[in-house]
């Protein structure tokens, strides 16, 4: 029941923010320049800055672990392909199959990593979080950048293949957020430090991300439009928040992870798919719905999953 009503705290406020855009729309506060000019403030300051300030303040040298960060980093690449192939099938437009593939492996792991394993472990005890973000997070974002570009909306006209990829080089050059990651990176492993002042005002325009972009997001949500991607949506957040989970906590179990390691995991893998993932989509020309119908669906049901599988793990004894 603990884990039910931590798990509910998580993600209940996600979705009422989300709700909360919607009414605004309906009732005239948010317009869709408003809405649109909103997404493009979160999309290019305050996500790359929460991403920074995500990075910049993990000890990742201290809490090394190579093993761990390498797990993540394959689990991450051969969800990322699997899923791919799998979306041929599934998704036939070809901006909808973009978004399905980035909300179907894409976890909101640092904004609620930390705080889940926290909320577990207790104060000095969450080395494996940082190390799961450092493991995921940046392959995230820049696959998510990649998958976007190329399934983009070409409006009709036949791309020349090495345009597109000197297009998506181009592209992931200049990602916002893949900049917020490497300064982030940077930053911690030359452990720059960072005054009070600097810190405050990180904080303060990283803060704005999450509510902003839920309450732009929701704002957008066309409901009659999300019935018509309702199916390749559910099966996106089935695999989300179960199919991962079930594939790849069992060769983590096998590898020898235990504890910390394996709540990082579920995080990484079983968790609501990222706002951003909406964000991104809109800044690039794709239309966010399919984005947008998955976070809600994996937003409501991860309080759930995420409930289900801790128990599954502490019944079996490897938390």
């Amino acid at each position: 029941m603990e884990n039910f009503i931590f798990s509910i705290n998580a993600t209940l406020p996600i979705f009422i923010l989300m709700v909360l855009g919607y009414i605004f729309r309906k009732i005239g506060f948010l317009n869709e320049e408003f809405t649109a000019s909103l997404n493009k403030f979160v999309f290019k300051i305050a996500l790359p800055v929460l991403v920074f300030e995500d990075l910049a303040t993990q000890d990742f040298k201290s809490a090394w672990d190579g093993k761990f960060v390498g797990f993540c980093f394959v689990v991450t690449l051969v969800s990322i392909t699997v899923i791919s192939l799998i979306s041929k099938v599934i998704v036939k437009d070809k901006g909808e199959r973009g978004e399905f593939i980035q909300g179907a492996f894409r976890s909101s792991a640092a904004l609620l990593g930390l705080a889940f394993i926290h909320s577990i472990y207790g104060d000095g005890n969450t080395q494996m979080a940082p190390l799961m973000i450092l493991g995921s997070v940046p392959l995230y974002n820049i696959f998510a950048v990649i998958i976007l570009t190329v399934t983009a909306d070409s409006e009709g006209q036949k791309v020349d293949l090495k345009d597109l990829i000197i297009g998506s080089l181009k592209g992931i050059v200049k990602n916002p957020i893949l900049i917020g990651i490497f300064i982030g990176l940077v930053f911690s492993l030359l452990k720059i430090p960072q005054g009070k002042i600097f810190t405050t005002v990180v904080s303060d325009l990283g803060a704005l991300a999450t509510p902003l972009g839920l309450m732009a997001m929701g704002a957008s949500f066309n409901p009659k439009s999300s019935k018509k991607v309702l199916l390749p949506a559910a099966i996106a957040s089935i695999i989300k928040l179960f199919v991962l989970v079930a594939v790849f906590i069992p060769i983590a179990v096998k590898l020898g992870f235990r504890d910390q390691q394996i709540v990082a995991l579920l995080v990484m893998l079983g968790s609501a798919t990222t706002v951003s993932c909406f964000i991104m989509a809109r800044n690039m020309n794709h239309d966010g719905v399919m984005s947008a119908t998955i976070i809600m669906l994996t937003t409501v049901g991860c309080s759930f999953s995420l409930t289900f599988w801790l128990f599954v793990f502490k019944m079996m004894g490897i938390i």
